[in-house]
């Protein structure tokens, strides 16, 4: 059977969890669950600390996980992104006092750096040639510059405001985009049938999240035009209807551009346009 980490705890846990539910996969019942074994479907799922789950694949002891591409980068492990997963967006930044003269990347040379990420932050730093000291923080790393830990912090930024409320900026380019990811064991092969499986059954979610099922009515005479705005996957599929001059179009849409492809269709000639949510896909 596959084995599969998932964060136990976390803001990528509960959407790691829908995503494997809605794959079809059997998962935990209550908070005291450590493992579930869903024979049916060939895999035995692990709930780990979010930090944990690279170390893990990486040594095979587990065969892929889902963890933050941050959390795989401070890892050190040997663990493989192997697919995006669309949540769990972030981005990582250095921050400074408001007051500090700290605004450069040049100007942290010499200074003392806490973050929870210490070996990402070093190795971001080392790549451009910046010596910095380096202190490991597990949490409320904000609060590092004002107690005379460090003269400032690496850490994850979301809007901003925790940092501002504790009297830092951030400056500089973001050291990382980070966001949810599937990992693999090198001691995994790419080609291996089980996580085929169950990476085609991530990504029919994943698709089925990010696009919507468009049917639409449309004039014999202005098909080419309408299939130019909803050209589909491969190519939509266009039926002809009770009343020869009138054709049913299908296609696959992005949910995103949903609307504005509702207000192009109509300006071409579509009627009767109908949205469908999508619930799994196979791709």
């Amino acid at each position: 059977m596959l084995r599969v980490a998932v964060p136990n705890k976390g803001m990528l846990s509960e959407p790691a969890w829908d995503m494997l539910s809605e794959a079809g996969y059997e998962t935990r019942k209550n908070s005291r669950q450590l493992v579930v074994e869903d024979t049916e479907n060939g895999i035995e799922l692990f709930y780990l600390r979010p930090l944990d789950i690279a170390v893990y694949v990486g040594s095979g002891t587990i065969d892929v996980g889902v963890t933050g591409r941050d959390l795989l980068l401070n890892s050190g492990t040997e663990a493989v992104e192997d697919l995006k997963l669309g949540f769990g967006a972030s981005t990582f930044r250095f921050a400074a006092p408001q007051e500090s003269d700290i605004r450069t990347l040049e100007d942290i040379e010499g200074k003392r750096v806490a973050s929870s990420y210490d070996k990402l932050v070093d190795d971001y730093l080392k790549a451009h040639g910046i010596s910095a000291d380096i202190t490991h923080l597990d949490g409320a790393v904000e609060s590092s510059v004002h107690l005379g830990v460090a003269d400032l912090i690496a850490d994850v930024v979301s809007t901003g405001t925790t940092l501002r409320n504790a009297g830092l900026r951030v400056f500089g380019e973001p050291i990382l985009h980070s966001e949810a990811i599937l990992v693999r064991s090198p001691r995994l092969a790419e080609d291996n049938e089980e996580l085929a499986v169950f990476k085609r059954r991530i990504s029919g979610v994943l698709t089925a999240h990010q696009y919507v099922l468009l049917d639409y009515d449309i004039p014999i005479s202005k098909v080419e035009a309408a299939v130019e705005v909803t050209p589909g996957f491969e190519s939509p599929t266009v039926s002809p209807l009770h009343d020869s001059q009138w054709a049913a179009v299908r296609a696959m849409v992005p949910k995103k551009q949903m609307n504005k492809t509702m207000d192009d269709l109509y300006n071409v000639g579509a009627r009767a346009i109908l949205v469908t949510a999508l619930q799994a896909s196979r791709m």
